[in-house]
């Protein structure tokens, strides 16, 4: 693939960018293939991480180049140094394995922060329902702090696929007026946590999906925020299992 002239990200791209050195790092670890091109800042050699990706760049004979320019172009940070350049790439979901399932996801920042958090307690595959937020957006990729090349994540025209793709996951629908308090619920594994929309939630269809739980809270507020929401339910699962 022959790089045209770097512009800022458009979703039609075929390739993104990973800004930062630390996510740059774990996009050379988990997917050096789609490596593109690295660019660096001319005085960033002794900046941190910066060295190291030196060095693995000229083990996997990956091009690096200083190119200040071209950082400051496409960078929507000052003080961006380092800028990863991929292609995008597929993953496909494990079988037998615990998801997260977001319908409809619209926010760039929450999609990152789930993301985040779901490497954290080692959550590694991720479902996207229907015209979800573009995970290879660049505010995406830099807000999971390079947790986004740990994990998998497919996109679905809808629930039903999900489903008929993987059958035997059990099914936990986060809802304001779910059938069971998140603490008193028993969670069996493989399990799907569905989350949906920040403006909507999930519909009511999602009542006859799988088991409905709720996370109470006060009622000085609507409803949580989803990547909070998302990160308790995280949270109470992995409490469970320590």
């Amino acid at each position: 693939m022959n790089l045209p002239k770097l512009k800022r990200y458009q979703k039609k791209y075929d390739y993104s960018y990973s800004f930062g050195a630390y996510p740059t790092l774990d996009l050379l670890k988990y997917h050096p293939d789609s490596v593109l091109e690295v660019l660096i800042k001319k005085d960033s050699h002794n900046s941190d991480g910066v060295k190291d990706i030196i060095n693995i760049c000229k083990k996997r004979k990956v091009i690096i180049e200083e190119n200040d320019k071209a950082i400051d172009r496409i960078s929507f940070k000052e003080n961006t140094y380092v800028v990863g350049i991929f292609r995008k790439y597929e993953t496909k979901l494990q079988s037998g394995k615990n998801h997260i399932v977001l319908v409809n996801p619209s926010n760039l920042g929450n999609l990152g922060t789930i993301v985040r958090s779901m490497v954290g307690f080692n959550f590694n595959n991720l479902a996207i329902i229907g015209y979800g937020a573009d995970i290879f957006d660049p505010t995406v990729v830099r807000s999971t702090m390079g947790g986004l090349f740990h994990i998998n994540f497919c996109y679905f025209n809808n629930i039903e696929d999900y489903i008929k793709m993987f059958p035997k996951q059990n099914l936990y629908p986060f809802m304001l007026d779910g059938a069971e308090d998140i603490r008193k619920a028993k969670f069996v594994e493989p399990l799907s946590f569905i989350q949906g929309n920040e403006g909507s939630g999930l519909d009511s269809k999602y009542k006859n999906i799988g088991h409905s739980i709720f996370i109470p809270h006060s009622k000085n507020i609507d409803s949580l925020n989803l990547s909070v929401a998302t990160s308790i339910g995280l949270w109470e699962f992995s409490r469970r299992k320590s």
